[in-house]
């Protein structure tokens, strides 16, 4: 742009109300729109979208911003952004077409649009700089170390001496840090060898923890990673799963050599009770007879009792044999 229009576009910014200069100022602070990087005339220039402005002014920051007008709705946040868009702190771009098309990362060239009006969907370019303080703060740092250095022959020998001791303490620390990594490397590898777990000199010492942090303990045990909590909790349930599975054969084994010593019994019970004595021969008679039915009670219950586990089937087991020996 030439310089005509470079004062014009200064003389629209110093007619602009307090108000909209707030609002001005507001965007281009650290609250504003996302900003990106354009090509404008040669130059390198910030722009924006439409839409990210007015969320900036709808945002809680900019509530607390005094002298600015209230925006409640996107459409006062339009009108807001419509009247500052007259006083030049920024104007409306078009992003023309590249053939080829330009790299990814790369700025993009700008040109201004024939016609300024607010929109969301388009792109606006900043003419006001960021934040000049601070940019003239950086500038003069930048400077002043360049000059330094460059006039560090110049300095008193006091000054020089002192930055050489400066810097060899640097050097030194820096050494030192070195020494101690490889050996503590060493410690670990010959503990490694020689015992089950290896031993770290300042275990803390790549750990992202703070300066202090990572010279304590002394020592430590070279400890695997613990797992997370969530992969504890579902390897004690395997875990649980595993064994409640095998105890189940086990209790069902145990079952079937119940019932079959109980049938045993039972089997011995009608034995003993085929040999009465004579003035019980009616008695006896009467047992063998039921004897059968006795039985025939008897194993569908330990069939039972082998297939589904059943504890109570023990006792009832015990009532039928106690009937048999009566």
């Amino acid at each position: 742009m030439n310089a005509e229009n470079a004062v014009s576009l200064g003389e629209a910014q110093n007619r602009a109300p307090p108000e909209l200069r707030a609002v001005a100022n507001f965007l281009r602070g650290k609250n504003g729109p996302k900003v990106r990087r354009g090509v404008l005339n040669g130059s390198r220039s910030d722009y924006f979208k439409g839409k990210s402005a007015i969320k900036s002014l709808m945002s809680p920051a900019y509530k607390k911003v005094k002298s600015a007008p209230k925006v409640e709705t996107e459409e006062e946040a339009t009108a807001v952004l419509l009247k500052v868009l007259p006083h030049a702190f920024f104007l409306r771009v078009e992003r023309p077409a590249q053939n080829p098309p330009t790299p990814s990362g790369q700025p993009k060239p700008l040109a201004i649009a024939p016609q300024q009006n607010f929109d969301p969907a388009a792109y606006y370019v900043w003419f006001i700089a960021s934040s000049p303080l601070s940019t003239y703060i950086g500038s003069a740092a930048m400077v002043a170390v360049i000059l330094a250095g460059v006039m560090f022959p110049l300095w008193p020998p006091i000054m020089r001496q002192g930055v050489s001791y400066l810097s060899m303490g640097v050097l030194g620390l820096i050494g030192l840090f070195i020494g101690v990594a490889v050996v503590r490397l060493i410690l670990w590898m010959l503990t490694s060898l020689v015992l089950r777990k290896g031993i770290w000199w300042f275990p803390n010492l790549f750990e992202d923890v703070g300066f202090v942090d990572s010279f304590i303990p002394f020592w430590g045990w070279d400890e695997p990673a613990q797992p997370a909590s969530g992969s504890k909790s579902k390897s004690r349930s395997s875990k649980e799963k595993r064994s409640s599975k095998a105890k189940v054969p086990a209790s069902a084994a145990e079952i079937g050599t119940a019932a079959q010593a109980l049938a045993a019994e039972a089997s011995a019970a009608l034995t003993g009770a085929s040999t009465p004595a004579s003035g019980e021969e009616d008695s006896a008679t009467k047992g063998l007879g039921d004897a059968p039915s006795t039985a025939a009670k008897i194993q569908p219950q330990a069939a039972a009792m082998e297939a589904g586990g059943d504890v109570n089937m023990r006792k009832r087991q015990m009532a039928y044999v106690e009937d048999a020996d009566e």
